[in-house]
């Protein structure tokens, strides 16, 4: 387990969410995370400053599983998808100083299959979410595809499916499609959607990458470097992308990173690189951090959310970390 520095907080769901018809909401416990790192004080971590976190936990056992979180205009209210094939909706709560505090609103709905009804993990691996107008868009490992949902609508509605531009047998069993993120509008890929694989790779061992829609679709490559593996991804307000990645080793333990691709550099037959935002490993309050969103704070700054998946494992954590970027 890692180190926790905590301050208790229970917070009873109330409120009115989007959820289908008689599905109850789900009532969460979360505990402060005040401190990222033990040893002297400090909050900068390369160029993010960290500004608080929550770790989650609820006695409903469909609570896990956390693979991407995206949050609406408001950056208050979120969706995220779930590996087990569940749509998760709620917000978040914050303390007198503005900070993380906890969640509220949250509940847990199945996703639809193409046929309409909800269907076994094995098939609804939900991974990676993108939110455009009118649109959830996610993917899928293991019988990889990509499939938008309507938005509203999408708790109860059956998805249609999106041209994944990277060749089918090009994607790992479990390693495939990771990152979807929508770039923001005035971008040379203004309002078009980018995917990363996690870790399928060509022969030259760069990760396939595709932009899936637009004037500038077709396939590109991240650089990927070793042990790393890209978990999500979100685009800055600039037209930059931020990668989320994550190793893991039974001699080095868990470690986190975030990697800022120029936007401009991002084309068909590119290979993208990009600098290294900050680096955590295992002495930090982080876990198995799969999901990473972008969103505006108080002041007009960049904020960077992080979740965590704890593949339901008694020994792992839901964690949702917030930092400032600082530029």
């Amino acid at each position: 387990m890692f180190p926790l520095l905590v301050t208790s907080a229970l917070f009873v769901i109330l409120g009115a969410q989007p959820v289908a018809p008689s599905t109850p909401l789900v009532p969460v416990k979360a505990d402060l995370i005040e401190i990222f790192e033990p040893g002297p004080p400090r909050t900068s971590f390369g160029r993010l400053e960290f500004l608080g976190g929550i770790e989650y936990s609820a006695s409903d056992s469909r609570l896990g599983g956390v693979s991407a979180i995206r949050f609406r205009q408001s950056g208050r209210e979120f969706i995220a998808v779930l590996d087990t094939g569940d749509w998760m909706t709620g917000a978040i709560l914050r303390n007198s100083k503005g900070r993380l505090a906890g969640l509220s609103d949250l509940s847990i709905v199945p996703m639809l299959d193409e046929s309409g009804s909800p269907a076994a993990k094995a098939e609804m691996d939900a991974e990676g979410l993108a939110v455009r107008p009118g649109q959830l868009i996610v993917s899928y490992e293991r019988q990889h595809r990509v499939a938008v949902y309507p938005d509203p609508g999408f708790l109860t509605a059956s998805p249609q499916a999106v041209n994944m531009v990277i060749p089918r047998q090009e994607l790992r069993s479990n390693g495939g499609i990771e990152t979807l993120a929508v770039s923001p509008a005035g971008t040379p890929l203004g309002g078009n959607i980018i995917a990363v694989a996690e870790k399928s790779i060509d022969s030259d061992g760069h990760l396939f990458a595709a932009v899936l829609d637009g004037p500038l679709k077709g396939i590109f490559k991240v650089a990927k470097d070793e042990p790393w593996a890209v978990t999500d991804g979100a685009f800055l307000p600039d037209g930059d992308l931020l990668l989320l990645e994550r190793r893991f080793s039974f001699t080095g333990g868990v470690g986190m990173r975030i990697r800022r691709i120029v936007g401009d550099t991002i084309r068909p037959g590119a290979l993208v690189d990009g600098e290294i935002l900050m680096e955590a490993g295992m002495g930090a309050e982080i876990d198995n951090m799969e999901g990473l969103d972008v969103i505006e704070g108080p002041n007009g700054e960049t904020h960077v959310i992080i979740v965590s998946d704890d593949n339901r494992s008694f020994l792992q954590r839901n964690l949702m970390l917030e930092f400032r970027l600082t530029e």
